[in-house]
């Protein structure tokens, strides 16, 4: 008999460390996600930052830079895009929102870049007011991004390993979705196209006509003996420059 109480004490001890140890799992999980939201919630505060200023962007632009019609009508159709997912998706984060957003980045960076061509728009304290507030929201975006998957990494561990994984299995707890950007071409950088901008109308006036400037070779006249023919001197040697005054020796030949 007593042999039998001492089992049901061992078996009642061992079911309250149990149930405590499920206790203990369940709450980490409800405050895992408790931090995911609430670490979603700023980057989807910056996002909705960057939905007010883009408009405002476009005009300041479209007053300097007529000609960038298109950039500019690329950006506001990501942004609408953006903001219409985003209502959709009531707020929560999904792959398809992420890449509409990282398109949406890239592009405000794309335009940006592309007016660096116009010295007007660039001393506009308005245009310089934006780009300030529009760099900074993306910086926090970048930053409020990064916080989330790390708390969405730790939260999905934790979610399929042994043995929490049988308490997150009880609770029906799900995975929680990572907000990043999986297509490869959404990740590349932006190109800027130098031809295009060197022939907007009014870009680069006043700068010297190529042909016009000095030949760099001109200020690097080979060297050679008198009585060498420099037409005959192979290509290696036409390069060398000529020995330095005062006996000191050039810097690859210290020896």
């Amino acid at each position: 008999m007593e042999v039998l109480l001492v089992l049901i004490g061992i078996v009642v001890v061992i079911g309250l460390i149990a149930v405590l140890w499920g206790v203990g799992v369940y709450n980490g999980f409800i405050k895992g996600r408790n931090l995911i939201q609430e670490s979603w919630r700023q980057i989807d505060v910056e996002l909705n930052r960057r939905y007010d200023l883009i408009p405002n962007l476009i005009e300041t632009v479209r007053g300097f830079a007529a000609h960038e019609r298109n950039t500019l009508e690329e950006v506001t159709r990501l942004r609408n895009s953006a903001a219409a997912m985003a209502s959709q998706s009531h707020g929560a984060p999904n792959e398809q929102r992420a890449a509409v957003e990282a398109e949406l980045g890239q592009a405000v960076r794309n335009l940006i870049v592309s007016v660096e061509a116009y010295p007007q728009l660039k001393s506009n304290v308005n245009f310089l007011e934006l780009q300030r507030e529009l760099t900074d929201t993306e910086d926090r975006i970048a930053a409020g991004r990064r916080f989330y998957n790390a708390n969405v990494r730790d939260y999905n561990t934790k979610l399929e390993t042994v043995p929490s994984n049988i308490v997150a299995g009880f609770a029906k707890f799900e995975k929680a979705t990572y907000f990043e950007v999986n297509d490869a071409m959404v990740r590349q950088a932006p190109s800027v196209n130098f031809g295009e901008i060197s022939s907007r109308p009014g870009v680069g006036q006043g700068s010297q006509n190529p042909s016009a400037l000095p030949n760099p070779g001109q200020f690097n006249q080979p060297y050679s003996a008198p009585s060498a023919n420099p037409q005959q001197q192979p290509q290696w040697q036409q390069n060398t420059p000529p020995p330095q005054q005062g006996g000191q020796q050039p810097p690859w030949n210290t020896n």
